[in-house]
């Protein structure tokens, strides 16, 4: 499946899950052995190429951004990036 990154609408990550190093099938395998997975668990695999801090010049999310992700045949999520409250 293609996953994409948006960052303000623009690109910052394109990819699929058949770059993955290990499928999801054995992911899952692998983390139900020694945990309950629940509906909703999301499985955290890393990152692909197109991470800010790797760019010239480096790029941070910044209060104001909006990020995007992407998932073909599940769909979309849209967060806004706000500051950190101070205490």
């Amino acid at each position: 499946m293609r996953i994409q990154t948006f960052l303000n609408s623009k690109t910052m990550q394109d990819w699929n899950t058949n770059d993955m190093i290990f499928d999801v099938p054995t992911l899952i395998e692998f983390l139900s052995g020694s945990t309950t997975l629940l509906p909703g668990t999301v499985i955290f695999t890393g990152t692909p190429q197109g991470v800010g801090f790797a760019m010239k010049p480096p790029v941070f999310l910044q209060p104001g951004d909006t990020v995007t992700i992407d998932i073909e045949k599940i769909g979309a999520l849209t967060n806004p990036v706000v500051a950190e409250a101070t205490v």
